[in-house]
């Protein structure tokens, strides 16, 4: 770092930035595993012939063990280095994609696909635990994280086009070796270009607390999945019971230990709360909205899956945009009122999903779109920023393990609510219509007509809601983060962290 002048944090060197260059591949690779497995099913299916239950686990197993694991490798990062976490999860997403690309059975992909969401669950806080400690000027660390969160926008849109040219000239495993040469990169020059940091003061890790937490996650996760697939039933809504008791129990362990996995009092901050809340209804109206769109430009638009993929491609560059815009626009605005503005942004969008014309929206759709990857971009990048420059230097990997389990339940809870309220209004739409199921002609148009105008309903109804949450929670980022302070202007002295706002 160079050398800073008095009441100035040290400004960042070539090597941080290139640093936070090589830091970027694996999040984008870690956003890349979690689509690309869906182009290679019916390959995988037609040689490894998984049961109904077992094709299942293949495609959610990866998910449930990151989400789960997160807490627990965030917090041990901090104990042991970031760096050195960092370079084991390469290592072990390297060779656990190698197992995954060779598998000879079902249980075996399973197998190694669970590896991989463990050794997943190192990347992300991480790597945003290492950016803080990078990046010690304010204005750096946002453009920084800014970044970072790009990287994951890049690998979610690259993923599929990937995947598919692979599958055109390979076999099913190829999707999974993607990722080793740039593990193997970052394992050859991650110890020269990134510095180490760690908890000097931390104890041991808690064992029975790590457990707790990924139990309490793995079950709400789970839970709220079969609740998205096959709406709401007994055992779900058990496992997410227990799930919570599970969670209550962990919260309550961490109060009594001296050396807690999560530490309490970051969560009584109201500012540092607030941002967590933000961030996890940010990604509750963000994942449902990308997954419901992409199904409306196919099923009421009639576009085909290549072409709905290109019409998505300008919202994915608006949200890379915002990413790296977000740094400029807070050092003139407060983060909280760029944030709440970000969120009216994005509810506006919505607001022109819900008026989207039939037979000719596709024009509002993708403006609609935008606009709401827009301002999304802004509240995912910021909230993050907040969340990280939040916490003490030594607890970066806890604060940024905090806000990545937060995006994953709040995307969860999205697909799970809002895709079972599409789903309802759907069904009561179609009451009466299957009668003319299997008919030619004139009858199975109009099925297929009143299937188009169900769909747009249900649409229309969870768009009407996002925005209502969108405004909420823009409500809620004016009033509570007013007070935290903008990044400052080069040589002038640092804003108040969030941690000590009351």
């Amino acid at each position: 770092m160079k050398a800073a002048s008095a009441g100035a944090q040290p400004k960042a060197t070539a090597r941080e930035w290139i640093g936070l260059a090589v830091i970027a591949l694996p999040c984008l690779l870690y956003a890349m595993d979690l689509t690309v497995l869906n182009l290679a099913v019916p390959h995988l299916t037609a040689a490894l012939r998984p049961t109904s239950a077992q094709m299942l686990w293949i495609v959610d197993i990866y998910g449930f063990m990151l989400a789960g694991s997160l807490i627990t490798m965030g917090t041990l990062g901090d104990r042991i280095g970031r760096r050195k976490l960092l370079l084991i999860g390469a290592a072990c997403f390297g060779a656990a994609s190698v197992l995954a690309a060779f598998s000879t059975s079902a249980g075996m992909l399973i197998a190694t696909r669970a590896l991989l969401g463990v050794a997943g669950a190192t990347l992300a806080p991480s790597t945003l635990s290492l950016i803080r400690n990078m990046f010690l000027d304010a204005q750096e660390r946002t453009v920084a994280i800014g970044v970072w969160v790009t990287s994951f926008a890049v690998g979610g849109a690259i993923g599929p086009l990937v995947g598919g040219l692979l599958l055109e000239h390979f076999w099913w495993g190829s999707v999974f070796l993607v990722g080793v040469p740039v593990m193997a990169l970052l394992l050859a020059i991650g110890p020269w270009l990134l510095p180490e940091s760690r908890d000097e003061k931390a104890g041991r890790l808690d064992l029975p607390s790590a457990a707790l937490s990924v139990v309490a996650v793995l079950a709400v996760i789970h839970g709220l999945k079969r609740i998205a697939e096959s709406g709401l039933g007994a055992w779900p809504i058990a496992v997410m019971a227990a799930g919570v008791a599970t969670g209550i129990a962990f919260v309550r362990r961490q109060g009594k230990l001296a050396d807690p996995l999560i530490d309490l009092r970051l969560l009584r901050a109201p500012a540092f709360s607030a941002a967590l809340l933000i961030n996890t209804l940010g990604f509750f109206v963000g994942f449902a909205a990308f997954l419901l769109i992409a199904q409306y430009l196919q099923l009421v638009l009639g576009l085909s899956p290549l072409e709905a993929g290109l019409w998505s491609l300008p919202s994915s560059l608006a949200f890379i945009v915002g990413s790296n815009l977000a740094a400029r626009v807070v050092r003139r605005i407060r983060p909280g009122f760029v944030v709440a503005a970000g969120l009216v942004l994005a509810a506006a969008g919505f607001g022109l999903l819900v008026q989207l014309d039939r037979d000719n929206g596709l024009r509002m759709l993708v403006i609609g779109y935008v606009m709401l990857s827009l301002g999304l971009s802004f509240v995912f990048t910021l909230a993050a920023d907040m969340l990280v420059g939040a916490a003490p230097a030594e607890r970066a990997g806890m604060a940024s393990a905090l806000s990545e389990t937060s995006s994953e339940l709040g995307g969860a809870l999205g697909i799970a609510i809002l895709g079972s309220v599409a789903v309802a209004v759907y069904r009561r739409a179609m009451a009466g219509a299957d009668l003319a199921a299997g008919l030619a002609g004139p009858a199975g148009d109009r099925l297929g007509d009143a299937s188009r105008e169900a769909f747009a309903q249900a649409f229309e109804l969870t768009a009407l809601i996002s925005a209502a949450v969108a405004l909420a929670a823009a409500l809620l980022a004016a009033v509570i983060l007013r007070e935290v302070g903008r990044p400052p202007a080069p040589n002038s002295s640092q804003p108040e962290p969030i941690s000590s706002l009351k």
